[in-house]
C-alpha cells in the first residue's frame, strides 16, 4: 500500500482529510477548548505551527453551514469522547476571518486587505439577506458589507454585527475564529504605519468581542500577546495561552511521539536522531515539540531520496527581519551572548509576555522577549530575580542556528560593502603591519565571532574584508610551493606587489607573537611563494597573521 502524501501548505482540514493526506491527530484540541469554557482564548504560537489548520478544524466542527462534512471526522480522536462533546458538532453559526492577508507596504493596502476578508465572510453568510429573522435595517447594512461599501468606521463594527446577525438566524450564539490576529500589527511596525493600524483592530476587536451579547466564545491566534497596544482593554478575561503556559502545549507542533510515528510509517526510522537535532528542541509548556513545518518537509524529501540532507526549511518561511533587528541592535554586550548562543551556550534574561511592537527597539531586553516568543530561542530553565521571571534561554536546534549564523554572515558582508577600507587597503600594500594590525582588530571587534576558536572563522573574515581589495584578486587556500597557503592577494599587473597571508589561532593571547612567527616559517618552509614568482610577480609581501577571539597580530616578513 502506498504512503499518504504529505500535507505541505495544506491549512484547509477538510482537504486535508478528504484528500487522504498524512494527518497528525489534534481533534483533542477541541474537547480541551469545551472543558475550558473561556470566552476569549488567544493561543501564542510561532508561525508556522499548525495555529491555521487548528482553525480550520473547529470551524469544520463547530459550524452549522458545514453539517455535509460530517464524515471526516470518523475515525479521529475527538469522535471517541462521547455525545457530551460529539452534540457540538455542527450546532452553531462560525466566523472564521484569517488577518495574515494584512501584510501591506501601505496602510490603505492593509486595511483594503482585511476588508476583502471580512466582506468574504459577509458572501458567505448571505443567506441572511433572506432570512425573517434579520430586520429589514440590518439587511440593508448587510448588502453594504458584502459589497464592500461599508465605511472604515462601519468596518470596526463589522464583526459585532454579523454575530448579531447570525444569533437572529439561527437563535445560537456565535463562535468567532480569528487566524494570525498580530499579522497587520507586526507588518504595520515594519512598514511604518503602526499607528492606524493599532487604532483600527483595536476597534474591531473591542466592538465585536467586549461585552458581545451575541458570542458564543472566540478563539484566535497569533505570535504574540499585544495588550500592551490596548488591543485588549476592557476584554471579558481573555485566556492567554503561550509557550510558557502549561495548557494545550500539545495541539500546536509535534510531540515526540508524534514524529517517531510519521518516520516508522515512512520506514525512515534510521533518520529520526537526525530529525530531532534539527527540528527538536521547542518546549510549550512542559511538552517537548518538534518544528512541525521542517518535520514534514523533511519527510517529504527523505521519502523521495533516503540520503537527503537536513535543509532550514523554517527560514523560508518569512522574512526573518527579527534576526536582523538584533544584529543591527546589538551592542558588545549582545553581540557577546549572541556568539555564546550560537556555541550551544544560554544566557539569562527576564521574560515579559506584554512587549508590545512598538517597544521592540527600546530596550535589548525586548528584543530577547520578541525572538524568544516567535520561536529563535527556547526556555531551558527559569528562576526568580529581584522579584522577576528570568528565562535561561538557548537557541532550540541546528535549523534555527544556521538562520542566525547565514543572518550574521549577510550582516557581514553588508557592513565590509559600506565600510571604508581604504586605509586598511593602503596599509597592507604598503607594508605598513601596524596599522593592518590596528583596522583589523578594529573590524574583528565589530563583528559576531561564534566560531573564533576554529580558524575557517578568521579565514572566512579575512577573506571576505580582502576581497574587496581594488587591483587585486583574492584566492583562498589556493595551491602554491609545497603546500596549500592560506590567502593570495594577487594584483591584476604582475607590476605590482602580491601578497601573501599566513594564518593561525591562538591558544592563550601571550601566544600570539609565536603564531605569527610560526605563520612566517610556515610560508618560507613550505614555499608558497614560488608559484608566485613563477607567474611573474617580482615583489611579494608575507604576512603571519594570528588571532585570539576578538585580538589579531599581525607580523611582515622582514
Amino acid at each position: 500500500m502506498g504512503h499518504k502524501p504529505f500535507p505541505i501548505g495544506i491549512e484547509n482540514f477538510q482537504k486535508m482529510i478528504k484528500e487522504g493526506y498524512y494527518y497528525v491527530d489534534k481533534t483533542l484540541f477541541i474537547k480541551e477548548i469545551i472543558d475550558k469554557k473561556a470566552e476569549i482564548n488567544l493561543f501564542t504560537r510561532p508561525r508556522w505551527f499548525g495555529k491555521s489548520l487548528n482553525i480550520s478544524m473547529m470551524q469544520y466542527f463547530f459550524d452549522i453551514t458545514k453539517k455535509d462534512s460530517a464524515p471526516i471526522f470518523n475515525g479521529l480522536n475527538i469522535m471517541s469522547q462521547g455525545e457530551k462533546y460529539t452534540s457540538h458538532m455542527h450546532k452553531y453559526p462560525v466566523i472564521a476571518l484569517s488577518m495574515k492577508s494584512a501584510e501591506n507596504r501601505s496602510y490603505a493596502d492593509s486595511l483594503a486587505s482585511l476588508k476583502k476578508e471580512i466582506t468574504r465572510e459577509y458572501i458567505r453568510h448571505e443567506y441572511l439577506m433572506d432570512s425573517p429573522g434579520v430586520p429589514d435595517a440590518k439587511k440593508a447594512m448587510y448588502k453594504k458589507y458584502e459589497y464592500g461599501e461599508a465605511s472604515e468606521n462601519d468596518y470596526t463594527d463589522a464583526l459585532k454585527f454579523l454575530t448579531e446577525c447570525l444569533e437572529a438566524h439561527y437563535k445560537e450564539k456565535t463562535i468567532v475564529l480569528i487566524d494570525e490576529y498580530d499579522v497587520p500589527l507586526e507588518k504595520a511596525y515594519f512598514n511604518g504605519y503602526y499607528d492606524d493600524m493599532t487604532a483600527f483592530v483595536r476597534s474591531f476587536f473591542h466592538n465585536g468581542l467586549k461585552t458581545n451579547n451575541s458570542l458564543h466564545f472566540a478563539v484566535m491566534t497569533g505570535c504574540l500577546r499585544v495588550s500592551k497596544e490596548s488591543i485588549f482593554t476592557g476584554f471579558n478575561n481573555p485566556k492567554i495561552i503561550s509557550i510558557l503556559s502549561n495548557e494545550f502545549g500539545e495541539y500546536f507542533g509535534f510531540t515526540e511521539a508524534e514524529v517517531t510515528t510519521a518516520f516508522h510509517d515512512y520506514n525512515l526510522d534510521c533518520k529520526l536522531e537526525e530529525a530531532r537535532l534539527w527540528y527538536n528542541g521547542y518546549i510549550f509548556g512542559d511538552v517537548n515539540v518538534y518544528n512541525p513545518w521542517s518535520v514534514i518537509n523533511h519527510l517529504c524529501n527523505l521519502s523521495a531520496n533516503i540520503n537527503w540532507l537536513p535543509r532550514a526549511y523554517w527560514a523560508n518561511t518569512s522574512s526573518n527581519d527579527i534576526i536582523r533587528e538584533l544584529i543591527d541592535m546589538a551592542g558588545h554586550e549582545a553581540k557577546a551572548e549572541i556568539e555564546a548562543l550560537i556555541r550551544g551556550e544560554s544566557i539569562c534574561k527576564p521574560i515579559n509576555e506584554e512587549v508590545a511592537y512598538r517597544e521592540i527597539k527600546q530596550k535589548m531586553e525586548n528584543l530577547w522577549n520578541f525572538l524568544f516568543f516567535t520561536g529563535y530561542l527556547k526556555k531551558t530553565g527559569e528562576q526568580f530575580i529581584n522579584n522577576k521571571v528570568y528565562l535561561s534561554l538557548e537557541i532550540p536546534n541546528i535549523e534555527v542556528r544556521t538562520i542566525y549564523e547565514n543572518k550574521i554572515l549577510d550582516w557581514f558582508g553588508e557592513k565590509v560593502k559600506a565600510a571604508d577600507l581604504g586605509k586598511l587597503y593602503a596599509a597592507i600594500i604598503g607594508g605598513d603591519a601596524e596599522v593592518f594590525e590596528e583596522e583589523l582588530s578594529r573590524m574583528l571587534a565589530e563583528t559576531i565571532s561564534y566560531h573564533d576558536q576554529y580558524e575557517a572563522f578568521y579565514h572566512g573574515f579575512l577573506t571576505g574584508i580582502l576581497s574587496r581589495m581594488e587591483g587585486y584578486i583574492t584566492k583562498s587556500n589556493r595551491e602554491s610551493g609545497d603546500g596549500r597557503g592560506d590567502i593570495f592577494s594577487l594584483p591584476v599587473t604582475i607590476k605590482k606587489t602580491a601578497i601573501i597571508y599566513e594564518l593561525k589561532v591562538a591558544k592563550k593571547a601571550a601566544d600570539m607573537e609565536k603564531c605569527c612567527a610560526e605563520a612566517l616559517d610556515q610560508i618560507e618552509a613550505k614555499n608558497y611563494d614560488e608559484d608566485v614568482r613563477q607567474m611573474g610577480y617580482k615583489n611579494v609581501l608575507k604576512y603571519g597573521v594570528a588571532f585570539y577571539k576578538k585580538d589579531c597580530m599581525i607580523i611582515i616578513q622582514p
